[in-house]
């Protein structure tokens, strides 16, 4: 165990240096930190309750989404009954369906194959619980009734809240602000916090506007660099492509289709090449609009555009009468659903309202801070001292390794650039006390080897073998209780099982290579008679 190849050490201080560099940001003004690369801008965000800001919890109007549904499903049921010219004497809806009575009941076994091509499965490409969207049956009489059940409702909701997450998202990075939260708080609430920001008024402002998504032809009277060399026609401009699509576009100002028109967007596979592929449809006013589009520019390439950027550029490769239609691409199927995600996100959301209204002020996020660090400091003190009196020697090798244990878990935690709350310091403190532990079995193992006769090099080679096991178990258990504390939590325990697991994580490295590392070299330099334990 005391052994290290030069490759292993190499590993161990390169390792170690690395994760402690990334640290270093947080100990610079930020205005500093932004003129370094990139990759070195990562640090740790204050969380709301260490510098203040402006928390809101959103609630999604689910009697709006199935009012939505409906009134969707209703017109789309008048599409396919008018395509394929089956006459009815009444359509409403009624509860949670939609009820169509046809003129002629013997149309019913024509009527009804078109109908169900409305029902699709539940999940997109990542589902197979075997549910519907809606449920179609014969009622008698010619009368059709077309029922959303409960979990296709469940899931509009999701959909529903997926969107206006994406939405939100967008609109908080408009503020300028640094890592605001945005997470699902239970089936149909948005929880968001925003650092920094005392003005809750401008964060409502923000989240009220619309995402702008419409559908527009490309410009092909001219290539699209000529354009920005020079002067664009003056019914086009030139608009960016989002990250993945990338390069420049020459975009036709007028909109073919507006946003607004758009019902639905879903991943799926194409039936004839199995690629992933995103289908969307659009309500009656927005089918006819691109109906005449696409029959009047064939083999022309038309533009999806979200918020002045295009999102994807398709060339119109046959006339699309159905009101819907696919884009296809070299897509993965998280590129797939992602892309979906946008398109939906485009479209109006439910309305949003605010359920929960808080502003944390600076004042008391730094007297959290001043107390959080006090106690950090006062803890590690106490530690230091009672590991250098009990173990001598050992012990300030194990102070050496619970310090870089400490810079290792900010370093972890600035390359994701998390978010640091008060919960969160507390874990870093507990932290502190299970690195101590370990290295303490390592050394009481060690005490027992002599005990029982070994030689000094042989009982601490001994030690750390033998001890393996145990500070495994033991921070294993711990890990897996953080990681169901992150599962099931939210917010503040979540940054608290955050700071633990990735703690654990580093105690184990710190204890076991480290340390080790540490008290080989001395090893090897003493020759040690004596264990200084």
């Amino acid at each position: 165990m005391l052994y290290f190849t030069r490759w292993k050490v190499l590993a161990i201080v390169l390792t170690t240096l690395v994760v402690c560099l990334f640290a270093v940001p947080n100990f610079f003004p930020e205005s500093m930190v932004k003129t370094w690369p990139k990759w070195a801008q990562r640090h740790i965000v204050l969380g709301l309750d260490l510098q203040g800001g402006s928390h809101l919890l959103l609630e999604v109007d689910t009697k709006t989404i199935l009012k939505d549904r409906l009134a969707a499903l209703q017109d789309d049921v008048r599409r396919v009954l008018r395509d394929a010219r089956i006459g009815y004497t009444s359509l409403a809806t009624r509860g949670t369906g939609v009820e169509v009575r046809l003129r002629d009941p013997a149309t019913v076994a024509q009527a009804l194959p078109k109908l169900r091509e409305l029902s699709t499965p539940l999940g997109g490409i990542l589902g197979g619980s075997g549910q519907r969207s809606v449920d179609i049956v014969d009622a008698g009489d010619g009368l059709i009734r077309l029922t959303i059940p409960e979990p296709a409702i469940l899931e509009r909701v999701r959909l529903t809240v997926d969107q206006s997450i994406q939405i939100v998202e967008r609109r908080l990075n408009e503020l300028g602000t640094v890592e605001p939260l945005i997470a699902r708080q239970g089936a149909d609430r948005i929880l968001v916090q925003v650092p920094g920001l005392q003005d809750p008024t401008r964060v409502k402002e923000i989240l009220g506007k619309t995402a702008q998504m419409n559908f527009r032809m490309v410009d092909t009277s001219m290539p699209v660099d000529q354009a920005v060399q020079g002067r664009p026609p003056p019914d086009s401009e030139v608009l960016n492509g989002v990250k993945g699509e990338g390069g420049q576009y020459l975009i036709e100002k007028r909109i073919v289709v507006p946003g607004a028109d758009l019902t639905d967007a879903q991943a799926g596979f194409d039936q004839r090449t199995s690629e992933p592929i995103v289908s969307f449809r659009f309500n009656t006013s927005g089918a006819r609009k691109f109906a005449q589009a696409t029959q009047q520019n064939v083999g022309r390439p038309f533009a999806i555009v979200l918020d002045k950027e295009v999102i994807s550029a398709p060339v119109i490769r046959e006339p699309i009468l159905g009101g819907s239609g696919q884009i296809s691409g070299s897509f993965t199927v998280q590129a797939a659903n992602d892309l979906a995600i946008l398109l939906r996100a485009g479209a109006l959301p439910a309305p949003l309202t605010v359920v929960e209204e808080r502003t944390v002020g600076p004042g008391l996020g730094q007297d959290s801070i001043n107390k959080g660090t006090m106690a950090a400091y006062v803890g590690s003190a106490l530690v230091v001292l009672f590991m250098f009196a009990t173990y001598g020697l050992f012990g300030l090798f194990a102070n050496i390794a619970v310090a870089i244990n400490v810079a290792m878990i900010f370093g972890v935690l600035s390359l994701l650039n998390a978010t640091l709350t008060l919960p969160g310091i507390c874990g870093i403190v507990l932290t502190v006390g299970i690195a101590v532990d370990s290295n303490v079995l390592i050394y009481e193992r060690i005490r027992e080897e002599v005990r029982g006769g070994r030689s000094p090099i042989n009982a601490i080679d001994a030690g750390f073998a033998r001890a393996l096991s145990t500070i495994l178990d033991s921070n294993i258990t711990t890990f897996i209780a953080a990681a169901v504390l992150f599962y099931i939590g939210t917010g503040p325990v979540r940054g608290f099982a955050v700071t633990l697991g990735i703690g654990i994580l580093t105690t184990v490295f710190t204890a076991f290579s480290v340390t080790r590392l540490i008290v080989a070299y001395w090893v090897r330099w003493k020759r040690p008679q004596t264990v200084p334990i």
